[in-house]
């Protein structure tokens, strides 16, 4: 008769399946933020890269702008003056 009184386990199974269910959030938020730190950290190196490399190319790219300017030297400016 010790039964019937209230001898037996409580039921947990909803709060087992609300726990569960919290865990399964946190790990999904937790790979969300390590994607997330991943996407920062190749944006930053590539900026880093970009802005290490960037100086020489751009340099290089705006000597094609004007070819006709060429590359100016003592010699050059006096070939066509007669001194």
């Amino acid at each position: 008769m010790g039964g019937l009184v209230g001898g037996g386990k409580p039921d947990t199974s909803a709060a087992e399946e609300s726990l569960r269910m919290q865990r399964e959030e946190t790990a999904r938020a937790r790979k969300a933020a390590e994607e997330e730190k991943r996407d920062l950290q190749e944006q930053m190196a590539s900026k880093q890269r970009a802005r290490r490399t960037g100086g020489k190319r751009s340099l290089l790219f705006q000597s094609r702008l004007t070819p006709e300017a060429g590359v100016e030297d003592e010699e050059s400016k006096t070939l066509g003056t007669n001194k």
